[in-house]
């Protein structure tokens, strides 16, 4: 990640949603930088590696469950599948439980089927949009250059807590929480805290690295009675 994004939501993005496009600024006008103080030496050591790390990755496989906490409704919906990616860019969501759904993101398309509904949804998404938090997973995007990174306090947790703060107004999210292990520096847990402070965590289970993924893996192969809604084809005028 969101994908990616990120059930309720797909997760296309890390936060579950079809990333979006910030709104124009006024003529002019610079969007707000909020002041910061350096990561320290440690933090910097972490971030460094953990970058490296998906750097090098050509692909990787992980069971995940993913806990969405409405903080609307005060609940939590839970779900667990399979993930898998391959550079350059392609990614699939296998969701299991409660129910069967596939996501794939392949360049600039997602496609979202849903077996049960028997459809199939494709929509455009324009990668060079999305955050930083869910492009270092592809290798790309350096997370200090768009957010202040400082080390959480977290009990409970196997690796060691990463808090991103945006550095720029950031509509999609409000604030951004990986948990890294220290000694392999790969992403245990993400969580996306959405504007309305719903949390989207996702924990990566039994990953593997660089196992030699076919491309073949991401494509989308449904029944021929499937409806299929492919909102990337412009309407004829």
């Amino acid at each position: 990640m969101n994908p990616v994004t990120p059930a309720a939501k797909p997760p296309a993005t890390e936060s579950g949603k079809p990333a979006t496009t910030p709104p124009p600024s006024a003529p002019d006008t610079k969007p707000a930088v909020k002041a910061t103080a350096p990561m320290t030496p440690e933090v910097k050591s972490l971030v460094d590696r953990m970058q490296a790390f998906y750097e090098k990755t050509g692909d990787f496989k992980a069971g995940f469950r993913q806990d969405y906490k409405y903080k609307t409704f005060r609940r939590t919906q839970t779900s667990e599948g399979v993930v898998s990616y391959k550079k350059p860019g392609l990614m699939r969501w296998e969701y299991q439980k409660p129910s069967v759904r596939t996501f794939v993101l392949a360049g600039n398309k997602i496609y979202a089927y849903d077996p049960t509904a028997q459809s199939l949804t494709v929509a455009n998404v324009d990668t060079s949009q999305l955050s930083a938090s869910v492009t270092f997973l592809f290798g790309q995007g350096r997370l200090a250059d768009e957010f202040a990174i400082s080390k959480g306090a977290c009990k409970d947790c196997k690796g060691t807590l990463l808090v991103l703060d945006p550095l720029k107004v950031e509509p999609r999210f409000k604030q951004v929480r990986l948990e890294v292990d220290p000694a392999s520096a790969q992403v245990l847990k993400s969580t996306v805290v959405d504007p309305d402070g719903s949390e989207n965590t996702i924990s990566f289970l039994d990953l593997k690295t660089n196992v030699g993924i076919s491309a073949d893996s991401f494509k989308m192969d449904v029944p021929d009675d499937t409806r299929v809604d492919d909102f990337t084809k412009q309407k004829k005028q």
